[in-house]
């Protein structure tokens, strides 16, 4: 008996020998891993965990000084590092009681790419995906995935890791994000780094954190919804036995769960800013958007804590089952806030397909609003012509647009222009092109008070610049939409 108790004792000392050692190993989050490109020329995050109280020191081989950190009380830490001009491979070093060396580490341009499903969909989903996949040899193009995830609080890390740009690998990335990312390699001659981080058919109120939902009355109905999901969801649990019940708390869908799960995580790692593709899944509550959207971007740059974070979106293609007044609501976005911009997409939709399959251009356009706005190359036209103001010439409206150059029918005469008087019924309208401006009219409509153009589920609009740049849709009126009310 005395033999077996020591035995015992032994290896209960063993086990917590064991724990002891392994609780001591610094630990890096997923996406500080091998492959990775870090922001150029910034005071670059690093963070992880380690023992209580433990030093950690790390060194990176793009200028061979180390720098120091202690592991706080509850073994996390976190410290920057100064990053140089573009380039690598490098070599950055982590030692503690172990030792991490990650490998083929580049600096460069990083930016974060998210959304619902038309940011998710692959480049297997889209044209030319031969052709496509065969031209991605660039190798200092990496990409991150981040796995789908759902949570009811913050977490500290993500599953993903850096893969390298190839014609076997582009396939299973997100094809925005990597035709967006491909473009800047392209133009810049730098590395880039693309953290793709979406998941189809997700509201934006599940990218946000609870907070700011309970901080808005306009955004209290989306929490009350959730409570009463949650309070069937558990009275259906005590009187069902089916193990296929769905959980509501974990539902990719409700408020702040990919927030939590698949953002938070990352808000630590430096980025040059963030390309967005969402929108359909809050189509139908569109003047609500108005508010949501933008909050959505000041909470991410409040994550991120930069305050200029540029945040790139598409404004959501043609489709029959999708409502105008989304596509306003994200212009209006355009038109409020500042270091933003809009990819106009009403050229590459499908109307039977809620996931067009031409996304190059999507990518490109996202690309050219970077590369002039950020990047500052000016010689890039990235603006599509945009409704300014109106003006009533007797039984005419003159539409202003601001547009980098002039306007032009890509195909015959100008489509999809309507006019109304006072009774706010529209009518087919007569366009015209007069340099950046429009003259609209209907012979029926003596006394003319507004105009829309593209304004329905699937517009088919034939109106660009020079530049060969869709318009975006609008209407100069301010009458009740079918979402308003709408919570």
């Amino acid at each position: 008996m005395k033999k077996k108790h020591i035995s015992i004792l032994v290896g209960l000392c063993l086990c917590l020998s064991n724990m002891l050692v392994a609780k001591a190993d610094v630990k890096l989050p997923t996406i500080i891993a091998d492959n990775m490109v870090l922001q150029q020329k910034i005071d670059a995050a690093l963070w992880g965990w380690a023992s209580p109280n433990e030093e950690i020191e790390i060194t990176p081989s793009w200028s061979n000084k180390p720098v120091k950190i202690k592991a706080g009380a509850n073994g996390k830490w976190l410290t920057r590092i100064k990053t140089t001009t573009a380039g690598g491979p490098y070599t950055l070093t982590f030692k503690a009681t172990n030792t991490i060396i990650l490998t083929d580490v580049y600096l460069g341009e990083v930016w974060l790419c998210s959304g619902q499903s038309n940011m998710e969909m692959k480049v297997t989903g889209t044209l030319n995906v031969d052709s496509v996949s065969r031209a991605a040899t660039n190798p200092l193009i990496r990409m991150f995935t981040v796995q789908r995830a759902t949570a009811e609080t913050p977490q500290d890390d993500v599953v993903g890791r850096w893969i390298i740009n190839s014609p076997a690998s582009v396939k299973n990335f997100s094809a925005v994000a990597y035709y967006f990312g491909n473009e800047l390699a392209a133009r810049l001659k730098v590395p880039v780094g693309l953290i793709h981080s979406s998941w189809g058919g997700t509201p934006a109120e599940a990218w946000v954190n609870k907070e700011l939902l309970e901080s808005d009355e306009s955004f209290k109905p989306i929490l009350r919804r959730y409570e009463q999901k949650v309070n069937k969801y558990e009275e259906e649990k005590q009187n069902t036995t089916d193990k296929k019940l769905v959980n509501p708390k974990l539902h990719y869908q409700s408020p702040a769960v990919l927030y939590n799960a698949m953002l938070k995580p990352l808000v630590n790692y430096r980025i040059k800013g963030v390309i967005w593709y969402q929108g359909e899944a809050n189509a139908s509550r569109a003047y609500q958007y108005r508010k949501l959207f933008p909050a959505l971007i000041r909470a991410w740059r409040d994550e991120f804590k930069i305050g200029g974070l540029p945040f790139y979106y598409v404004q959501i293609a043609p489709f029959k089952g999708q409502n105008p007044e989304i596509r306003e609501a994200q212009l209006i976005t355009l038109q409020t806030m500042d270091f933003v911009g809009m990819a106009v997409t009403t050229d590459v939709g499908d109307c039977d397909d809620i996931h067009p399959r031409n996304k190059i251009p999507v990518g490109k356009r996202l690309a050219y609003i970077a590369l002039n706005n950020r990047y500052g190359d000016k010689s890039i036209a990235y603006l599509s012509p945009l409704y300014n103001r109106y003006e009533v010439l007797n039984d005419k409206i003159k539409v202003h647009f601001d547009t980098e150059s002039n306007l032009v029918s890509k195909d015959g005469e100008l489509k999809d222009f309507t006019i109304a008087g006072e009774d706010q019924k529209f009518h087919p309208a007569v366009a015209k092109i007069e340099g950046k401006t429009v003259i609209v009219y209907n012979k029926d409509v003596k006394n003319p008070v507004a105009v829309r153009f593209g304004w329905k589920n699937c517009p088919d609009t034939n109106l660009f610049n020079e530049a060969g740049l869709p318009a975006s849709p609008f209407r100069t009126d301010q009458w009740k939409g079918i979402t308003e009310g709408k919570y």
